[in-house]
């Protein structure tokens, strides 16, 4: 097994290798203006300090989100790619249960919440029994409307630091954006228990309704994306 991993749902471009055991190599920037640009780099460095090539790779790991719209895209257009140019399988993972497993690694215990920056003052959120358990679909809200779920539970990630009144156990010690090294440890294990196949596309229901599989390769945007045609646009064609 050698899976290469990369997720850019959140600010950060971050990239790993991984061998079923453990990390081999991995690149982690944030910039989230500059997706496409740092992604590609990025996998090549890990590869070259990996010593390995884009032909020994088994699978690809990658996050659907929930992210903002471009960015997100960047990182599946990327791995469905790699995907098919290698004839290999493409694992998607709710980019929120990498960053619940590397808060579990990092010694946080449920239950807990975790939280991305959603811009327009919300952030995309969803609530953990424990870093393998997500109870219910991940939710995109404004922090104000969820305050009575959150307050004094612990919380990881950006959404929780940016909105730390209302998420009041924030814990900053632990990661604030995903790392595809995590979510290649994630993979690895639900591969190593058996459960290859993806789903239907959805992100799983109460209790971790995915049954401990992937996600197809798809964006989980959970609202519509900020670029719109103009409501008055007017057409303009050649006589």
């Amino acid at each position: 097994m050698l899976l290469l991993a990369l997720d850019t749902a959140t600010p950060a471009v971050t990239v790993a290798l991984h061998d079923g055991t453990r990390t081999l190599a991995a690149a982690d920037e944030v910039d989230a203006r500059r997706h496409g640009e740092l992604l590609l780099p990025a996998v090549d460095r890990v590869l070259a300090e990996a010593g390995a090539a884009l032909g020994d790779v088994t699978g690809v790991v990658v996050g659907v989100g929930p992210g903002p719209y471009t960015g997100l895209r960047v990182g599946l257009m990327t791995a469905t790619t790699l995907g098919a140019a290698r004839g290999i399988p493409v694992h998607g993972l709710c980019t929120l249960d990498g960053i619940a497993h590397a808060a579990g690694e990092a010694g946080l215990e449920g239950p807990f919440v975790v939280a991305t920056d959603a811009r327009r003052k919300e952030v995309y959120w969803a609530r953990y029994a424990d870093a393998r358990t997500r109870l219910g679909d991940p939710a995109v809200d404004r922090p104000a409307d969820i305050a009575e779920l959150v307050a004094g539970v612990p919380a990881v990630g950006m959404g929780a630091r940016l909105y730390a009144d209302t998420f009041t156990g924030v814990r900053e010690d632990l990661p604030e954006h995903v790392s595809a090294a995590a979510l290649a440890a994630l993979a690895a294990e639900r591969l190593a228990a058996g459960s290859g196949g993806e789903t239907d596309g959805r992100a799983g229901g109460e209790a971790g309704g995915e049954a401990g599989g992937f996600l197809p390769p798809l964006p989980l945007y959970l609202r519509r994306p900020d670029a719109r045609v103009p409501a008055n646009y007017k057409v303009v064609t050649p006589r």
